[in-house]
């Protein structure tokens, strides 16, 4: 059964607990997990058409909790740039990805409440999947969060709480009722079973692709959820020997919010232990994050990818949105990062996330 260790001091957990980070140094966990089998492309012919068909290589198995997320298409953007469609998704973000198995999870350990917090679509993902799972739910987010998003996290029956400042407060105030006995803490920065959803993204694109990668693949970074499952998922299908090279993961962040940008550029191994100031403002909300508490893994993860890390404006920000919208796809202002980033590359393949729908900000002014 998968057990919860923590990668700084080796603390371990049972997964059947609410203990929402390590109680040693109250960092966030990781997963000891062995997956149940291997894959291939002839055995995913007629399997359920989301991303539960990958269930060999996934945590959780035989779910009750699920509104049919995956699979969403891969269509070139270019010669050398495909754009990922997860805007497509339930509650269209990429965040369902992750909310699925946090949901399925609670649903399990049968917790008085679920929390979460979020900028948005981490929350409104995690109040639609608790509906789903008819479990109660409460979601923190920052009082500049986009009114649609609030809207949505409203309409799926949870309980909204405003926290006044920015990301890290909110973090703070749900981390403080995440400590309440009989709360489980659907946390997609702390609990890896979201890590394990969010991996689905790449398997997705290997079995699209016909058993291949691309040269690159793209992310935008702010707790760095996705591009952490991207490293679990090209580890592990190297690992099987379904991919004879890892891509590099190009990590892309905000130029305003850009902590784990000027750390790899300086060659450390984290940040610095010095508390980062409020956050600056950006289009870019959804990785708006001062201080990732997985910024360790993160780094390192791209390091050892061959990758990088790029930044971008908020003028570029603008006019990826707009360059998306008149090729057909409207994406709020965090998802047209990548596109911003690398949309002219021609020397290498790449893959880059539409992960939110623009209706979930509206253009940016």
């Amino acid at each position: 059964m998968p057990a919860y260790i923590c990668p700084q001091d080796g603390t371990r957990a049972e997964t059947t607990a609410l203990t929402w980070c390590c109680p040693v140094c109250r960092g966030p966990w990781d997963l000891e997990f062995e997956a149940a089998g291997t894959l291939s492309l002839n055995s995913l012919a007629g399997r359920v058409n989301s991303l539960w068909r990958y269930e060999e290589v996934l945590p959780l198995s035989s779910p009750a909790t699920t509104l049919g997320e995956g699979r969403t298409p891969l269509v070139p953007l270019t010669g050398t740039v495909s754009a990922k469609l997860d805007f497509l998704m339930p509650t269209l973000s990429f965040k369902d990805r992750g909310a699925v198995m946090l949901a399925e999870l609670a649903r399990r350990l049968s917790p008085e409440r679920v929390v979460a917090d979020s900028s948005g679509n981490a929350g409104t993902a995690v109040a639609a999947y608790c509906a789903r799972a008819s479990l109660p739910c409460t979601v923190y987010v920052p009082e500049d969060t986009s009114p649609k998003k609030t809207e949505q996290i409203r309409a799926h029956g949870a309980r909204l709480e405003i926290v006044p400042g920015d990301r890290e407060a909110t973090a703070a105030a749900a981390r403080a009722a995440a400590d309440t006995p009989g709360t489980f803490y659907a946390s997609h920065v702390f609990n890896p079973y979201f890590l394990h959803g969010t991996k689905t993204y790449v398997y997705e694109m290997w079995e699209d692709l016909g058993g291949r990668l691309p040269d690159a693949i793209a992310v935008p970074v702010g707790n760095g959820t996705l591009l952490l499952g991207a490293a679990l998922a090209t580890a592990e299908l190297h690992a099987q020997g379904l991919i004879d090279r890892r891509p590099a993961l190009i990590a892309v962040q905000a130029e305003a919010v850009s902590p784990l940008a000027a750390a790899f550029r300086a060659d450390a191994d984290g940040l610095p232990d010095a508390p980062a100031g409020p956050a600056a403002p950006t289009l870019a909300e959804g990785i708006a994050i001062p201080r990732p508490p997985r910024a360790r893994a993160i780094l390192a993860a791209v390091r050892e990818s061959g990758g990088t890390f790029l930044t971008v404006t908020e003028d570029q920000i603008r006019s990826a949105q707009l360059d998306l919208a008149a090729r057909g796809f409207y994406v709020e202002t965090t998802g047209v990062a990548c596109w911003a980033a690398v949309g002219g590359w021609t020397d290498r393949s790449v893959v880059v996330p539409l992960c939110g729908a623009g209706l979930k900000t509206g253009l940016a002014t």
